[in-house]
């Protein structure tokens, strides 16, 4: 992941506090809400296509793309389907003081559907469930203290866990399919929280160091989820589908790690004493409940309501500061869809394009203040069919845009070991692209020569 950090940023802090004793900053990292539970969450919105249409399509079957938000619609995916999604993003992020901003690229998603039967397909992927990347830094005066000493707070944590999947979908009547995924989920976060104290006779910033608490915590363990879907017609010309997911709450099994440290002003640890050694735990992951409807003409539009709830109240965390804040339950509304002109053109291929739309608006789980903080956004895309396409394969492009805004400046009030202080909130204004190579092939046909 690409970050925008400062070089040498504990030396200008220390040669700013230095020159000027009753300065104030905050520099803010990725992304300050993945503080909160495991970080930012993925919350099984789907690939390139799904995010062009505001992440919803739990409900609307796609024959070309892999659609993994909803297991039970892989029976719709006609051949061995092959799908892979880049990431790339962009924020502006501020508080009541100041603004920052910062960008990152990844590796999306990867993805493999394939049919086994008339009736049963299968599909196998990688996706993120969740990142951590995250940096404040907080300058006041030593408590009871009248020499001048300055004291900074630093908190910053970085690390991802990982969705390995695999899913089926059977057909058991005319119209019904269900489904179900399998999940192994790992990965890592590490947190810090350290101090920095400054007196005015610190000769050199070689000549402080800081005290630093390291959490270290490694998750892996199995979740699973159960989907149906349901197709019909009103008449020749309409068609509507009915969809839902449940992904059943988890206790994820972890291990936790706590040390003790001295570093210098660089971060070089000079020495380090462990206070807890993997020490065995579990999170509990919230379940969450999808519910979607759809309309089509079964040729060259689509349109699609998704309501998603997710009951992370019920969070747990093992321990370090993603434990620390009370979660809220969630709610989230997206409406999108997509339009072909007309998939079957021969003579102008803008026609083959499908063009993307829709918004979204969902609610944050942490509630400052008891205030609600909602994510609003609005989505876009395209899919670009390759020229070369034939009966047994074919290459599809396809770019899906989001630009959102999250969270508010606002002032709250946090405790934290028994005393309150007013704090202003962070937005984001973001604007994600993700880049997505489909590619379809139809797999075990028996060769004849004639």
């Amino acid at each position: 992941m690409l970050k925008s950090k400062s070089a040498g940023f504990i030396g200008l802090v220390v040669l700013g506090l230095m020159a000027a004793p009753n300065v104030y900053g905050q520099g803010l990292g990725n992304s300050p809400y993945s503080r909160l539970g495991l970080g930012d969450y993925n919350p099984n919105l789907g690939g390139v296509r799904q995010q062009g249409m505001g992440g919803v399509g739990l409900a609307a079957p796609n024959s070309t793309n892999v659609n993994d938000i909803n297991p039970a619609m892989l029976y719709y995916t006609g051949r061995t389907t092959y799908e892979a999604g880049f990431n790339g993003q962009y924020k502006t992020l501020r508080n009541a003081t100041g603004t920052n901003k910062t960008g990152s690229g990844t590796l999306g998603y990867l993805a493999l559907s394939f049919p086994i039967s008339k009736s049963w397909a299968a599909s196998l992927g990688l996706r993120p469930y969740s990142s951590v990347d995250y940096e404040s830094n907080t300058v006041g005066a030593v408590t009871n203290d009248n020499s001048g000493a300055q004291v900074l707070k630093q908190q910053r944590g970085e690390g991802e866990i990982t969705e390995a999947y695999l899913a089926q979908a059977f057909r058991v009547a005319k119209g019904l399919t269900v489904g179900a995924s399998a999940s192994y989920i790992f990965g890592s976060i590490d947190e810090v929280v350290s101090t920095t104290v400054v007196t005015p006779d610190a000769a050199a910033v070689t000549d402080i160091t800081r005290s630093a608490v390291s959490d270290q915590l490694h998750y892996s363990d199995f979740a699973f989820r159960g989907a149906l879907h349901y197709r019909s017609k009103f008449n020749d010309k309409l068609n509507y589908n009915v969809g839902g997911v449940y992904t059943f709450q988890t206790n994820l099994n972890g291990t936790r790690s706590i040390s003790l440290r001295r570093e210098d002003a660089e971060g070089v640890v000079i020495e380090e004493q462990a206070l807890e050694t993997e020490k065995k735990g579990t999170a509990t992951l919230p379940a969450l409940t999808q519910i979607g409807i759809s309309l089509d003409n079964n040729k060259t539009w689509s349109a699609s309501l998704d309501v998603a709830h997710q009951q992370w109240s019920n969070f747990r965390g093992i321990g370090g500061t993603s434990a620390a804040t009370p979660l809220n339950n969630t709610l989230r509304v997206g409406v999108g869809g997509e339009f072909t002109p007309d998939p079957t053109s021969v003579d102008n291929y803008f026609k083959r394009i499908s063009y993307r739309g829709g918004l979204s608006v969902s609610q944050m789980p942490y509630r400052p203040g008891g205030a609600t903080l909602y994510d609003r956004a609005v989505s876009w895309g395209f899919a670009f069919p390759m020229p070369s396409a034939t009966p047994l394969d074919a290459t599809v492009l396809s770019l899906a845009f989001t630009y959102g805004q999250r969270g508010n400046t606002n002032y709250s009030t946090l405790v934290e070991n028994g005393s309150s202080r007013q704090v202003s909130n962070v937005k984001e204004d973001y604007i994600r692209m993700q880049l997505g190579v489909t590619l379809n092939n139809r797999w075990f046909i028996k060769r004849r020569i004639e």
